[in-house]
């Protein structure tokens, strides 16, 4: 086995560890009292959300074991940050049915700062950040940050129904497999609670749906140039824009409502 592959298979397998024991962990404590970590899913079923952290400590750790330099920098701290976002807007943000840029950027043009319009600014703030760590060149940082904290939104976006987005990060991440060990990382996290995942018992929330992708976005910016960050950042901008139309599509449904 080459010292590529097993690169790989280190992030994978730390990755995996890592999120599969964080889980377990919360699951028995519940850090602040079950009200907390319990939601009521589309079904109306009640799930927890211990995924969420869960996967965002096995993606970092995953990242950290088989990376270095600018590319562990970057993904570190995209995870993290962009993970820590994505628990503000879990926590402070379950009571408010806006979802979508539209709506809470609205909210925020009437003088409203959403619990969703923090996530946004600072998901494209930690986007920004991580991207001028792999680049040099400022139209490249800028397209990076673009990449980053689009693929964090492309997998919120897809994260409507059990699985939807655990089966987006092995989808997405497994073309970065050739190119690196950085995409491994948040597969091998999100594998580790799939079962659970499928069965509705749990959920990674926007906690872990940004951080897996933000991951994401890092591995396409350490494995592509210029033309390759160019054409991320065209799709992924572009998914944002018809984000309603891509969460109907991953919901299965007409109705593009995020839940």
């Amino acid at each position: 086995m080459g010292k590529r592959a097993v690169g790989r298979f280190a992030a994978l397998a730390a990755g995996a560890v890592v999120a599969r024991a964080g889980y377990a962990a919360l699951r028995r404590a519940r850090p602040g009292g079950p009200a907390l970590w319990e939601r009521t899913n589309f079904a109306g079923r009640a799930v927890d959300l211990c995924a969420g952290p869960a996967v965002v400590a096995g993606a970092v750790v995953g990242a950290a074991a088989a990376t270095s330099g600018p590319a562990r920098r970057a993904a570190v701290l995209a995870v993290l940050a962009v993970g820590a976002c994505g628990a503000y807007d879990d926590v402070a943000g379950a009571g408010d049915p806006r979802s979508g840029f539209r709506a809470h950027l609205s909210a925020l043009r009437d003088g409203e700062l959403t619990s969703g319009a923090v996530k946004l600014i600072g998901i494209s703030a930690a986007g920004l950040v991580a991207g001028s760590l792999l680049e040099e060149r400022a139209v490249d940082k800028a397209l990076a940050g673009v990449v980053i904290a689009g693929a964090a939104h492309l997998v919120n976006l897809v994260d409507v129904r059990p699985g939807r987005a655990a089966a987006a990060v092995l989808a997405l991440g497994a073309p970065g497999l050739l190119k690196g060990a950085v995409a491994a990382a948040p597969m091998g996290a999100v594998a580790a609670v799939l079962p659970e995942d499928l069965d509705g018992r749990t959920m990674i929330g926007d906690t872990g749906a940004h951080a897996l992708g933000a991951a994401l976005g890092v591995a396409v910016v350490a494995g592509n140039g210029r033309a390759g960050l160019l054409a991320h950042a065209a799709g992924l901008v572009l998914a944002a824009a018809y984000g309603d139309k891509v969460t109907a599509l991953a919901r299965g449904a007409k109705s593009a409502r995020h839940a």
